[in-house]
């Protein structure tokens, strides 16, 4: 406090020391609001650091629920002319196919030009590119005389949604052609019928009928096909290289012709899975290390003061009652008429820490053996049962706006808030309290040295009367 130091000058006495005491012994009914504070705020950062270690295994729990995790396979090819995806419903086995041919886009291409950048159409303000594919379907695109020249048709063609792709071929040293291509493969996205109306010019030269190609201005240098092959000997039609479900569950892929018969082998694949519950069993333990953190507690003497390493939420009510709740789910857990407990799959708890154990091989003839009793462990109905079922419903009720973590943020931040504004009405209590004491002393300090001043000046004076009748 500004000016403390210069009390007592006048009178002599220790004022400022005395008003340096009483401010620090004011001050000391701060120490516990402060402690209370500082208390609030760790709460505060645990329920966060809580919340966090919960989401991050929900997210691990989540992948739990699919219930073709459980039942994957993986491909085998024989040759490199082919690969596959599979999903859940492919079943085990081997397969033998044979690829004819591709599928492939169809090409026309028109006549040779040496100017790419002269207009190729009539004077008309505009005209009209109509294209017709097999399936019937029908595009056009309107364009100005600007944007006849071949450049200008390529530039704006690509810019247009009619499923064809322009570009320009340099044949010679100052010829080029306008190439079109249709951007999917297979006969029904051949162009059957190109035409433009509203400008003959350009339609002499840019104009195609598949069904009179000897007329035809342009001319189809490449012509569309569908995918030929056959798998287990039946033969299959596919306008597109990417074959669905031609074998259930599968999607081919086709690179290249075969020769020959070549063979996929789709086995099944349990590493998905075991590596999922892996996950999940660490993300576990990792939940119980943030808990086991948050609730530490150090022995301390007795009459000494709580030790600072404590968990900030030792005690608290509201992780304690996670702690029960997933506990009770891990030990409840049934979903199978096969697999009633996690120890049957090879998960067990260890009775010292709460954390999970996992026996690796034990697990991996289980998902071997019966890959469906584990999904139906872990998944159950999807809806009321499973263990992943039952805590992804549990955690997302425990995070929800309503649920007991933001209750609990909630009651400590309105807490923290009134703690402030008691630490700051204490605060002022205070301040205003030394004020007065500075002023009762600043004026104490003036009347004492008014009366030292009086006091020296009648000693004064009764020295110099005794010092003048000693001399008479």
């Amino acid at each position: 406090m500004a000016g403390i130091s210069t009390l007592g000058v006048g009178s002599g006495l220790g004022l400022s020391t005395i008003l340096d005491k009483l401010t620090a012994a004011e001050k000391q009914s701060l120490t516990p609001i402060s402690k209370q504070q500082s208390a609030a705020t760790a709460k505060l950062s645990a329920y966060g650091t809580l919340k966090t270690a919960i989401q991050a295994f929900q997210t691990a729990n989540t992948k739990l629920k699919d219930a073709s995790l459980y039942t994957a396979t993986s491909t085998t090819s024989s040759s490199s002319a082919f690969s596959a995806d599979t999903n859940g419903s492919a079943l085990a086995g081997k397969y033998t196919i044979s690829v004819d041919h591709l599928a492939q886009s169809q090409t026309l291409t028109s006549d040779a030009k040496t100017d790419v950048k002269a207009a190729l159409g009539s004077d008309a303000a505009s005209r009209t590119l109509t294209f017709v594919t097999a399936d019937g379907k029908e595009k056009s695109i309107s364009l100005t005389k600007d944007q006849t020249s071949l450049t200008a048709l390529r530039d704006t063609i690509n810019k247009s949604d009619v499923g064809i792709s322009a570009s320009l071929i340099k044949v010679s040293g100052t010829e080029y052609r306008l190439s079109l291509t249709s951007k999917a493969t297979g006969t029904d996205h051949a162009v059957t019928s190109l035409s433009v109306t509203g400008d003959d010019t350009l339609h002499g030269f840019v104009g195609f009928d598949k069904s009179d190609q000897a007329n035809s201005h342009m001319i189809q240098s490449v012509e569309a096909q569908n995918a030929s092959l056959t798998v287990n000997n039946v033969a299959i039609q596919s306008s597109s290289n990417t074959i669905e479900d031609a074998v259930e569950g599968i999607t081919l892929k086709l690179n290249d012709q075969t020769s020959g018969t070549q063979t996929l082998t789709v086995s099944a694949d349990t590493s998905k899975a075991k590596s999922a519950i892996t996950d999940w069993v660490n993300a576990y333990n990792s939940l119980q290390d943030t808990m086991g953190n948050l609730t530490r507690y150090t022995a301390v003497d007795a009459g000494k003061e709580p030790d600072s390493k404590n968990g900030a939420l030792l005690g608290d009510g509201t992780l304690r009652n996670i702690q029960t709740q997933l506990k009770s789910i891990l030990a409840n857990a049934s979903g199978s008429g096969v697999y009633k407990t996690l120890s049957q799959a090879g998960i067990t708890t260890d009775p010292t820490d709460g954390k999970l154990k996992l026996d690796a091989d034990k697990l991996s003839s289980a998902l071997k053996v019966r890959p469906d009793a584990i999904r139906d462990m872990y998944t159950g109905d999807g809806k009321k049962t499973g263990v992943s079922t039952v805590l992804d419903t549990t955690f997302t009720a425990f995070l929800s706006s309503k649920g007991v973590i933001q209750g609990a943020t909630d009651s400590i931040s309105k807490k923290l808030n009134q703690l402030t504004d008691q630490y700051n009405t204490t605060s002022k209590r205070i301040d205003d309290k030394i004020a007065r004491y500075k002023t009762q002393f600043t004026n104490l300090d003036k009347v004492v040295s008014v009366l030292n001043s009086t006091s020296n000046y009648l000693t004064q004076q009764f020295d110099n009367m005794t010092s003048s009748n000693s001399k008479k």
